[in-house]
């Protein structure tokens, strides 16, 4: 079965069609780390004898979308795009906002097909470019490499779709579970290319959580250091009481660091604006801030994937309220014994109440294992 969302797939598409749309999703991964909020598109224009004339991918929010960079590029070296193919990894948007709409540009550009892997899922389109497009005349066929595409921008779907981030849960575990010693002691469990590889997943993110005692304990500082990025994501505090300690390095870089609490305190309030934090008062139950709110809220300020390295309590607080939508796990081969847990919650009265996952992906980085693993219940969107 399929939704709006999700087209089939047309099966008339050819192998130079994949081989387009593939190349416009490797653009489109190019957006990664520079384009948020917006999604990751890709897209490449072609000749009826399948030459490309034209590449380009979304650039900065506020920055051209993919079309009118492929159509540029096609410009810059002499190409006309009348009556060409058109590859792009998500619809057209067919609203104004920072920028104009992308199906009037194909529109006016005279192209004469236009194949889509997945319809966006923003309300604001949802369906309406491809129909300007088709209104228009042109060709479009819509579900080449849809998976892929939604793969991509999986945050952008949860919060047009869900309201909220897509949730992933990133830690460095022993084989025996432990994240660090008795004494916190956690630098460094896994090897220096599965902490590469953390920075890389970091950059995928809107903005990357943790929590008050992490700071307290590890004085992160929660950047993006070890690849190369255009943009940092967003930093985020969850500090019910709001005891972030105003030296900490996370407040350190250019930027404001959201603080999220849920017990007013002036002066508390005050010290951490002076080191440019904005509070956000968030109260939930028993003096905590309350979670589920808190994502609703990273959604409305347009956070598309949320990256979350925080100590065994708050993980635990996420895992209690079902709001992990991945883990994103690093094993070393190592034993550590008694240590501290990935998260803590339970304990559960029978085997049946274990929060069940599923593996999605299983590799190895360096030395270690990195573990991509999923809800088994079905997709929430």
């Amino acid at each position: 079965m399929t939704s709006p969302t999700t087209p089939a797939r047309d099966r008339t598409f050819s192998d130079a069609d994949t081989d387009a749309m593939r190349e416009a999703l490797m653009l489109a991964g190019q957006a990664v780390g520079l384009c948020e909020p917006n999604p990751r598109v890709g897209c490449v224009i072609t000749r009826a004898d399948g030459r490309v004339i034209g590449r380009g991918h979304t650039q900065a929010a506020g920055a051209a979308h993919a079309e009118p960079m492929a159509m540029q590029d096609a410009a810059l070296h002499g190409e006309d795009v009348r009556g060409a193919t058109v590859y792009v990894s998500l619809e057209p948007c067919s609203h104004h906002g920072r920028t104009p709409p992308c199906c009037d540009a194909l529109i006016r550009a005279g192209v004469a097909r236009v194949v889509v892997a997945t319809q966006d899922p923003n309300p604001l389109v949802a369906g309406t470019g491809l129909a300007r497009l088709r209104a228009a005349g042109i060709a479009v066929e819509v579900g080449l490499l849809a998976g892929a595409s939604r793969a991509l921008n999986i945050g952008f779907f949860s919060r047009m779709l869900r309201g909220r981030p897509w949730l992933r849960m990133k830690v460095a575990i022993s084989l025996d579970g432990r994240t660090a010693l008795t004494n916190g002691v956690s630098q460094w469990i896994t090897g220096e290319a599965a902490r590469t590889d953390g920075h890389a997943w970091r950059k995928r993110a809107g903005a990357v959580l943790t929590g008050v005692g992490t700071v307290r304990d590890d004085n992160p500082r929660l950047d993006v250091r070890l690849v190369e990025t255009l943009r940092q994501p967003q930093r985020v505090i969850v500090d019910s009481r709001l005891e972030t300690p105003v030296g900490a390095r996370i407040l350190d870089a250019p930027g404001a660091v959201w603080v999220y609490g849920a017990q007013p305190a002036e002066d508390r309030s005050a010290a951490l604006a002076s080191r440019g934090a904005q509070v956000v008062l968030m109260p939930g139950a028993n003096a905590k801030v309350d979670l589920r709110a808190m994502l609703l809220d990273l959604g409305e300020r347009g956070v598309n994937e949320l990256h979350v390295e925080a100590g065994s309590k708050l993980n635990g607080s996420f895992v209690r309220e079902g709001l992990v939508d991945e883990w994103l796990v690093y094993m070393a081969p190592r034993l550590l014994g008694p240590g501290r847990d990935l998260a803590s919650f339970g304990p559960l009265a029978a085997l049946s109440d274990a929060v069940p996952l599923r593996f999605h992906a299983v590799d190895r980085v360096g030395d270690d294992l990195r573990l991509l693993l999923r809800s088994a219940d079905p997709s929430p969107f």
